[in-house]
């Protein structure tokens, strides 16, 4: 059943930790991520990648420097101990996330590479001729091009998938009314972010639940809400969700895919090889354990224990907290920049009837492009997101934007900085 990892107490600011009682003074924040405590410059691109605490830094400097080894295979005390960290990591990660089992938490390549092996572990499987995915053109292109390559793939092969899309409202959100009107009797998975990349929009499908075929399965990208809101696999009714290790404090090239236990006999190996978790008979490979079915190779080990460390950093914040900062972060920055004219914001927290927010805004300012805008506000030491930020080129936005992401480490004040310069850059292109 589900374990509850206990939060850590960080004491020595010196080498990179913290009390939780200091954990929200600014300048404490400031010591524990290196990138920011010397910069002039004012990060807001969080969604894009966090910054990176000294936890994180000295273990993977940690891993390379003293007693390197592969896990899962050497019976020595360096391997062995690997193999137990990563076992532990795996747990932690599972009681983090709300998985109720650990082998229910498969370690990926990335947020991408963690669609990818849905779409081919279930999808190549599990999927026939005319059966149908739901799915947002307007999401990350890492939830939106892997389905289109999996209709491809099986295209070849004769059976013909349709790929349904559905609207997203002025609020940023799935519009779950347009999903159960699109759901038919071929419907075999629908797939959302739970937060939005660029327009910072909420979505839930757990209410979907009781109104779906049971058989129906749910995909939930949680590359952008992991680290920064609360988030419980189970209460969303998911049967995959996908973390991106980067985005939640930890090194790149490192994800989380969690795959409910229900959909375990569905898959097949993503990349069978070494340590893959299958069995070798006379009719081909048989699968066999999870998680170690999705895992094939060595494991990005260093990436893994990095990601342990940012959990205990995120734990000793509080995941409640960090999202009540964003929020308050998010009201500021809207309240200050709607005033602004020739602003236009995107779909989003901007159009929402009561005060929300996650850490992501985007909008437009006419008389200068987002390109030019982003260039100046870099040039005047604000680091913000433009262009179409990985939404796939399918129409779904047809223009850039300025995207700001905030996340622990900005302050009320460097959001009223930005505004002011975003103030003065529209007073002068008008």
């Amino acid at each position: 059943m589900r374990s509850h990892a206990s939060r850590p107490h960080f004491a020595r600011a010196s080498a990179g930790r913290l009390s939780p009682a200091a954990a929200h003074a600014p300048a404490d924040i400031r010591k524990l991520f290196p990138a920011l405590a010397d910069s002039t410059e004012i990060y807001l691109d969080s969604a894009a990648t966090t910054q990176k605490p000294l936890p994180v830094i000295e273990t993977i400097h940690r891993y390379h420097s003293s007693r390197t080894a592969n896990a899962g295979r050497g019976t020595y005390p360096w391997a062995t101990s690997l193999t137990t960290r990563l076992s532990r990591i795996r747990d932690r990660t599972a009681a983090f996330i709300g998985a109720e089992y650990p082998d229910e938490v498969v370690f990926t390549g990335g947020a991408t590479a963690a669609l990818n092996a849905v779409t081919l572990s279930w999808g190549l499987a599990e999927l026939e001729d005319g059966d149908e995915i739901l799915y947002s053109p307007a999401d990350h292109a890492s939830n939106v091009h892997p389905w289109h390559h999996l209709r491809g793939l099986l295209a070849r092969f004769g059976r013909r998938i349709e790929l349904i899309p559905y609207r997203v409202t002025a609020g940023g959100e799935a519009d779950t009314a347009d999903i159960l009107a699109k759901v038919t009797p071929r419907t075999r998975l629908i797939t959302a972010s739970h937060l939005h990349h660029v327009y910072g929009g909420l979505t839930t499908l757990a209410p979907l639940r009781g109104k779906l075929d049971p058989a129906i399965l749910l995909c939930v990208d949680c590359s952008q809400s992991g680290g920064h809101v609360p988030v419980d696999v189970t209460e969303l009714g998911a049967d995959f969700a996908i973390f991106a290790a980067h985005k939640m404090f930890g090194a790149p090239g490192t994800g989380i895919l969690y795959c409910h236990r229900r959909v375990h006999d569905k898959l097949v190996p993503f990349l069978p090889g070494g340590n893959s978790g299958v069995l070798v008979s006379e009719a081909g490979l048989v699968p066999a354990a999870m998680p170690a079915l999705l895992e094939g190779g060595t494991h990005n080990i260093p990436g893994i224990l990095a990601f342990g460390s940012a959990l205990e950093v995120l734990e000793s914040f509080d995941i409640g907290a960090i999202a009540a900062h964003n929020r308050e972060l998010t009201v500021r920055l809207i309240d200050t920049l709607r005033p602004i004219d020739g602003l236009e914001f995107l779909p989003g927290p901007a159009f929402t009837p009561s005060p929300v927010g996650y850490g992501i805004v985007s909008f437009t300012l006419d008389g200068i492009t987002a390109t030019d805008l982003g260039f100046v506000l870099s040039e005047l030491g604000f680091l913000v997101r433009t262009g179409l930020h990985c939404t796939a080129a399918d129409g779904a936005q047809a223009d850039d934007s300025v995207r700001v992401s905030t996340h622990i480490y900005n302050t009320a004040d460097e959001i009223d900085r930005f505004t002011k310069c975003v103030m003065t850059i529209a007073e002068e292109v008008r």
